[in-house]
């Protein structure tokens, strides 16, 4: 049997649609829905409401509307959701259960939303600490032109060559160097973590980040996978579901198929791939087993996005640290550089004498 291949177009998540605008969306039409008012008018009412950047793309889904196609027919054809979205209100379409899913839709989002807003807030204080750090150094090197030593060479209290108006010149110059570096770095480590070759293994080789990355990376499938399987689901749409919104454990559902017909479990052919994390394949076994997947992942996804959580505020506090420990560093350099300056000035001043 051959290997599993990932299909690259289970990656294409379109992120056009803010995604707290899509929980607010769905959520409204779910209780426009439930209190019995017709979908052409509550569709017809999302559009104005909808902010001028995006109700002219959410129209595009109104003829759809009128024509009596089905909701997730609208969605898909304005471009703005995910597979996720689209797929889930389908299978809300053809099982009757529209208002339900719409909700439980709206309630993953938001959470999903918090969570990373969550993150966001936790990351962003070692990034001030970096940037204060950057313009401690700046502020040397500017000071740096001020003070002169004798026959006026200036002092260079970092030892660069930096000094003065020209000295931050080049800095600055340097710290953009830097940045798009950085920049791109970013895009290669996220395209590496989404695949599955050296970069994603090194990733998860880093301390705290890369349990907290795979963790967080499992939270967004269990949840996923939680809905479909609620939904009914059979496993190949339920894989390539949550391979949408979890990229790196993209399974191609046909070889999970394959699988299955081979007399696999769901369990052991996720576990044939040696990409899924062992608390949540022994979860699912569970879940089988008892006839409870859908609960048994929507408390590993809780577990999981728990994990992440707490792993990426302590790599958050240990990046504070090494900013503070560089800044206590630079300290001591600028005391031992104008220390040892003032020690070779008194030195040359009594072999004078």
């Amino acid at each position: 049997m051959s290997e599993p291949h990932q299909n690259p177009r289970i990656w294409l998540v379109n992120r056009k649609l803010p995604a707290r605008l899509q929980a607010d969306l769905l959520g409204r039409l779910a209780i426009t829905l439930q209190a019995g008012i017709d979908l052409r008018k509550a569709w017809g009412n999302e559009v104005k409401r909808m902010p001028a950047r995006w109700g002219a793309q959410l129209s595009l889904g109104t003829d759809k509307i009128n024509n009596g196609e089905m909701l997730s027919d609208a969605l898909a054809h304005t471009g703005l959701f995910p597979p996720l979205v689209i797929g889930m209100v389908a299978v809300g379409d053809q099982t009757g259960k529209d208002v339900e899913t719409l909700k439980q839709l709206s309630r993953v989002i938001n959470h999903a939303v918090d969570t990373t807003n969550h993150l966001r807030s936790v990351l962003i204080w070692p990034a001030v600490q970096l940037v204060l750090a950057l313009l401690v150094v700046g502020v040397l090197i500017l000071v740096s032109g001020t003070i002169e030593l004798d026959r006026g060479k200036p002092l260079d209290f970092i030892g660069l060559g930096l000094v003065g108006a020209s000295g931050l010149k080049m800095y600055g110059l340097l710290l953009v160097v830097m940045f798009v570096i950085l920049l791109g770095g970013s895009r290669l480590l996220l395209a590496g973590w989404r695949s599955h070759g050296v970069i994603r293994g090194l990733i998860t080789r880093l301390p705290l980040l890369g349990a907290a990355a795979r963790a967080g990376e499992a939270a967004s499938w269990s949840r996923a996978a939680s809905l479909a399987a609620g939904a009914g689901l059979d496993a190949g749409r339920l894989v390539s579901l949550s391979g949408s919104v979890a990229p790196g454990l993209a399974i191609d559902p046909l070889w999970i198929n394959e699988r299955l017909l081979a007399g696999d479990t769901l369990t052991e052919a996720l576990q044939a791939t040696h990409r899924f994390p062992l608390a949540l394949l022994e979860g699912l076994a569970v879940g089988e087993e008892s006839g409870e997947v859908s609960e048994v992942l929507g408390r590993l996804s809780d577990q999981f996005a728990d994990n992440s959580r707490k792993g990426f505020e302590a790599a958050a506090k240990a990046a504070g640290g090494g900013v503070w420990l560089f800044v206590a560093g630079l300290v001591v350099l600028v005391i031992f550089r104008v220390f040892s300056v003032y020690v070779g000035m008194i030195q040359d001043a009594v072999d004078k004498i």
